[in-house]
């Protein structure tokens, strides 16, 4: 049988993308063999340093000037011309018909919805056309961009999230609520992870993920580790002279307190914490949710977080506290009663958590491009529902 290769396809704005594609690709080797699976970002490839000024300035507006941001996000939901700016991505689309001509996959996912965009582009010059699927890297607050072409089928982080492309007008059939796809390190060690119980008198563990933007940083660490009976981890990410001011804050607690710079543990952190505090990122927050871990959200980016919390908030399964005053309130009030709040949340993860979703939709794609081998035949993809100008927030 002719071995099945699938073309991944990211891109650098926002980690979500680019989580969700690495999760994927290691799903399909691990299902299919090494090498069934390339992780691609044409944009990358097409303009290096170009790329990394708009991904540069992409997170620079988000950390800097949110409501911007807002406004751009809503933009893109509700205009109806930005196909028209594919004329500036040419270099990128005829990157991508080079890659796909030479690599003759036998089908593609993409983790980022610009290229649904190029892809219809390419089928409207006669070009190969494949089977495309789209992950949906964000929940309920979705960009109307994911679903304005033409797709085989779309994969969703949520229920509450494939609701919202119904509601759009995209058939049922199309729509895979298989969850979001993260690392198998959470599936693979869920039971030998786990925070140890408060109900038996155990130091309740905190987790704050310092991201870059994060609002009051300092503050909030130094008030968590003011904790005397909480066990403290702060991951800072590279942010290097942060990370010095907390460790002369760390040395002389009583109860183990961890300081870390840029690190690859925060599965095993989370699979081990009882709470984490972080921002609404799609990747962090979906990984919380497989590692059941619930969240303290303490900041959210105007559009595409909204959907993030809202999950949270919606089932039960955490908090928003934005200030370091805030924030250590809602731990207290989680980790008091031994954790009779922290177990609720903890209770409703349980329900929402997919630590397998990267492998389910390995066996989908992989299934399907059987599927078209067999019948000696390419599916093509389906036209998805019209945009929708001015049309109100999935969320509303």
């Amino acid at each position: 049988m002719k071995k099945a290769h699938v073309l991944v396809l990211t891109a650098g704005f926002g980690e979500g993308h680019n989580a969700a594609a690495r999760a994927l690709a290691k799903a399909l080797d691990a299902a299919h063999g090494p090498g069934t699976a390339r992780l691609v970002d044409v944009f990358a490839l097409a303009s290096p340093r170009l790329n990394e000024f708009f991904r540069r300035l992409y997170l620079g507006i988000i950390n800097r000037t949110p409501r911007l941001w807002s406004s751009v996000y809503a933009w893109l939901d509700r205009t109806a011309v930005f196909p028209t700016a594919l004329c500036f991505l040419r270099r990128e689309t005829r990157i991508l018909d080079q890659i796909i001509t030479e690599e003759q996959p036998a089908i593609l996912c993409s983790t980022f919805p610009v290229y649904a965009f190029l892809l219809e582009k390419l089928a409207r010059d006669g070009r190969r056309t494949l089977p495309h699927f789209n992950i949906v890297t964000d929940s309920i607050s979705i960009n109307s961009l994911w679903w304005r072409t033409a797709c085989t089928g779309w994969f969703l982080p949520n229920a509450d999230s494939a609701d919202v492309l119904l509601r759009a007008g995209i058939a049922a059939s199309l729509l895979h609520p298989t969850g979001f796809p993260v690392t198998p390190f959470f599936s693979a060690h869920c039971h030998e992870f786990q925070p140890p119980s408060l109900a038996g008198g155990a130091s309740p563990r905190v987790l704050y993920i310092i991201n870059s933007g994060t609002r009051d940083a300092f503050e909030t660490a130094t008030q968590l580790l003011a904790e005397p009976g909480w066990s403290v981890t702060c991951a800072v990410g590279r942010d290097e002279h942060l990370r010095a001011r907390l460790e002369k804050l760390a040395a002389n607690r009583a109860h183990p307190a961890t300081i870390l710079g840029w690190t690859d543990e925060i599965p095993r952190l989370l699979l081990t914490h009882h709470v984490v505090v972080s921002k609404a990122g799609g990747a962090t927050t979906q990984e919380a949710i497989a590692a059941r871990c619930p969240m303290i959200v303490n900041q959210i980016v105007p559009g595409q977080e909204e959907g993030n919390y809202e999950l949270l908030r919606r089932h039960g399964a955490g908090s928003l506290a934005e200030t370091p005053d805030a924030i250590v309130r809602e731990l207290r009030r989680a980790f008091a009663h031994q954790g009779r709040v922290w177990n609720v949340w903890r209770s409703a993860l349980s329900r929402l958590a997919r630590p397998d979703a990267a492998r389910d939709i390995a066996a989908h794609l992989l299934a399907h491009a059987a599927r078209c081998e067999e019948s000696g035949s390419v599916a093509l993809p389906i036209p998805a529902a019209p945009p929708i100008p001015g049309r109100a927030s999935p969320s509303a």
